[in-house]
């Protein structure tokens, strides 16, 4: 029987495969760059950079997303209802009461960041104040509660860094080869010639199998988290509901980037709402808001 944090200790085994598999790719496509160029140094620059970029993104994520977002810390002056709610969804599930954020969007949206329950942050919309009801907010924030219970904010910044660096050194690689300077083409012969054809090919399809990874992990992430959150109330009905409303709702938001989409509640990105091509919904941050509240619905707490 799913206990409230049955995935916490999965996505923490996840997280050091990631970072596992993370410093093996780079490893691996910094090797194959220092071939072609007939420069050792870019391995070396590959390993340095990727460890610095995995430690800097896991002791500042919070800080970066609440920068990239423009939100600003809510005090309880401003919002006791507010805190008194995710204070006491906090003590049901045994974690420390996170700071809470405010972002000035009329879009109803939530999201959670932080390395660690303790380091946590849960941020809303002024859209999602004005437009849901008290169960209604009350599930959503046990869904951002349940991200910070099962360790996703981990999972998630380890993806990230992965695509980040791989996207960049995919775009360094594929700039020095149409400018010309893929080393001596004449040294090493045939190799050569082999090694630059590898390098090209994981300069293209290392990037996209990356993101694949990442919209898929962040998929997965948010089921789990709907369901943790519905175990947390023991009212699914409330963040079923509050996904209803925000499914209608197709107000923009300038605050949302394309790095950041994954963390909301729901896509940020609106009117992308009803996809049913699996080769689109592969590309998709969140799962289709339909399934999501049907499997909610479906739900005996």
């Amino acid at each position: 029987m799913a206990t409230l944090w049955t995935h916490k200790d999965s996505n923490i085994r996840k997280t050091w495969l990631l970072m596992t598999i993370f410093f093996i790719v780079v490893i691996s496509v910094g090797g194959v760059f220092s071939q072609v160029f007939g420069n050792p140094g870019i391995l070396l620059f590959a390993v340095i950079f990727s460890t610095v970029m995995s430690v800097a993104s896991y002791w500042y994520s919070d800080k970066i997303v609440i920068a990239s977002t423009g939100a600003r810390e809510l005090s309880f002056d401003e919002a006791p209802e507010l805190h008194r709610t995710i204070e006491n969804l906090s003590i049901t599930a045994g974690l420390p009461k996170p700071r809470i954020y405010l972002v000035q969007s009329a879009q109803p949206n939530a999201f959670a960041t932080g390395r660690d329950p303790e380091h946590a942050v849960v941020a809303v919309t002024t859209g999602i104040l004005e437009r849901l009801n008290k169960t209604e907010l009350e599930g959503v924030l046990a869904h951002e509660l349940s991200h910070v219970g099962n360790r996703d904010m981990l999972v998630s910044t380890v993806v990230v860094v992965l695509v980040g660096f791989l996207q960049l050194a995919s775009d360094m690689f594929q700039r020095s080869l149409w400018l010309g300077r893929g080393g001596d083409r004449d040294r090493g012969g045939q190799a050569q010639i082999i090694f630059m054809i590898v390098g090209l090919v994981l300069s293209i399809l290392a990037p996209l199998i990356a993101v694949l990874i990442q919209l898929a992990i962040s998929r997965r992430r948010e089921y789990l988290a709907d369901t943790s959150g519905a175990l947390l109330t023991r009212y699914p009905e409330g963040l079923a509901s509050a996904l209803e409303k925000i499914a209608a709702d197709n107000t923009p938001m300038t605050q949302a980037t394309h790095a950041t989409a994954h963390l909301w509640l729901d896509d940020p990105y609106q009117g992308k709402k009803n996809y049913t091509s699996w080769f689109t919904r592969m590309f998709m941050t969140h799962p289709p808001i339909e399934e999501r509240i049907k499997i909610l619905r479906g739900m005996k707490v």
